[in-house]
């Protein structure tokens, strides 16, 4: 059976995951699906070069997806692993990365990644339109994101895969094209999207007009933290401290404190891989020699020098499920010959990302504000995306808006298809934009 061409295709091109939807004839939105990998593509990138051999060129195998994660697994030594590199989008400090002597800039990782993903699709992203919506977050990760930037960066690469009318719509607009299938009636809705790198919250008003549902854009806001903000809370105060962090190294006659910048940049996904082939991997075999506790450094080393980061990320995914349903959990790290079990609250957690709850507090109040809109005006609360699960997350929409307006689902789906969606209204320009 020979699958229909799509008449739009959305992408929702996350910090963690990735997911696509494509619209048929009939303007239904279906996701793609990945093999057995399903609908839910990894945001990751691994890269393997192997000596040449018989006078051969060296050879280069990139993967992406699930695949680069099962690669990475299978030969960690040999592979050069990247997740969550959506967080450099807007970065003008993130020129390139080298990976064996081969400069790739921000849109070559996107290219690699993007080229990989429509392999493991096979057919159902053979033939592609010429329009695709891709998601945007309100506002991009990083300190002074610069969004034209980021902008021109994604049309770079998407346009290497062959798209001519490249449009950009916000995640949570996205999110709210997919719930408003579900009203019966008018309604206000704030739609909150929590993703890997950012939160994002848009406010629209939906009703009913002969039969066609019409909406209206009334605000919108995001911050640049959401679950890689939590998963850095989780490895600053429970990891990095058995590897050293906080500790003394003596330099002559003096006893100095190990520098924070190298635990800051191991507790973040997009610098954990990048920090391995840095200079600073110089200064830290060094610290082993003069450090006042050096197994923690050369526990440190050996996580870097053995690539145990997808390990570190498994175990740091298991504490926050875990605590989304139970008021303790235990946080177990076994890699190589570091261990790291330590019981933790549900209580303790929250406060060490009491911060990125009230920069998300503050994003909704930005969105209120904006909108000119108290509690009561709005009729619904969507929320989408993995921190969503989140207790403390969902405690925040509980208190300002009741139980009863939230509604959550398509945790993982929302944006991609309601992207789709968006790419067949009629009125374009009031919920996309194209690049500068």
């Amino acid at each position: 059976m020979t699958t229909p061409s799509p008449i739009t295709i959305g992408i929702d091109f996350g910090t963690t995951n990735t997911v696509v939807a494509v619209t048929d004839a009939q303007g239904r939105a279906q996701l793609t699906t990945f093999g057995a990998a399903g609908a839910t593509f990894r945001s990751a990138l691994a890269f393997q070069f192997h000596p040449s051999q018989d006078g051969q060129p060296p050879e280069r195998m990139v993967e992406a997806g699930p695949w680069a994660v099962e690669t990475y697994v299978e030969d960690p030594l040999e592979t050069r692993f990247i997740q969550s590199f959506k967080t450099f989008a807007a970065s003008a400090a993130f020129t390139e990365t080298r990976i064996d002597d081969r400069r790739y800039r921000f849109e070559d990782l996107l290219s690699a990644f993007l080229l990989r993903l429509r392999h493991h699709a096979g057919e159902h992203l053979s033939d592609l339109p010429p329009r695709v919506v891709v998601g945007r977050p309100v506002t991009f990760a990083g300190n002074n994101p610069d969004e034209a930037l980021a902008l021109s960066r994604y049309q770079t690469a998407f346009g290497r895969l062959g798209f001519t009318d490249i449009r950009y719509a916000h995640e949570p607009v996205g999110a709210a094209f997919y719930f408003a299938r579900q009203l019966k009636e008018d309604a206000t809705v704030l739609v909150a999207d929590f993703g890997g790198g950012t939160s994002d919250f848009s406010i629209i008003r939906f009703e009913q007009d002969d039969g066609v549902l019409r909406s209206t854009p009334l605000a919108r806001s995001g911050v640049g933290v959401a679950g890689d903000a939590f998963d850095y809370r989780i490895i600053d105060n429970l990891v990095s401290p058995a590897l050293g962090k906080g500790g003394l190294y003596r330099a002559l006659d003096k006893q100095l404190p190990i520098p924070q910048r190298y635990y800051s940049a191991f507790a973040r996904w997009d610098q954990l891989a990048l920090l391995r082939a840095s200079r600073d991997m110089r200064d830290i075999r060094a610290l082993a020699r003069t450090a006042l506790e050096p197994e923690k450094i050369e526990r440190l080393i050996e996580i870097l020098d053995d690539n145990h980061g997808h390990a570190l990320y498994r175990a740091v995914s298991a504490l926050k499920t875990a605590l989304s349903s139970r008021e303790t959990a235990t946080f177990d790290f076994a890699a190589g010959d570091v261990r790291i079990v330590r019981e933790v609250a549900r209580a303790e957690f929250e406060g060490w990302i009491a911060p990125e709850l009230s920069a998300i507090a503050q994003a909704v109040d930005r969105a209120m504000d904006q909108a000119g809109l108290p509690p009561e005006g709005v009729d619904r609360v969507f929320l989408t995306g993995g921190t969503s699960f989140v207790p403390a997350v969902r405690a925040l929409f509980h208190q300002r808006f009741g139980p009863e307006k939230i509604e959550t689902g398509g945790e993982f789906e929302s944006i991609a298809a309601g992207l789709a969606l968006i790419g067949l209204e009629p009125q374009l320009d009031l919920w996309s934009e194209k690049a500068a």
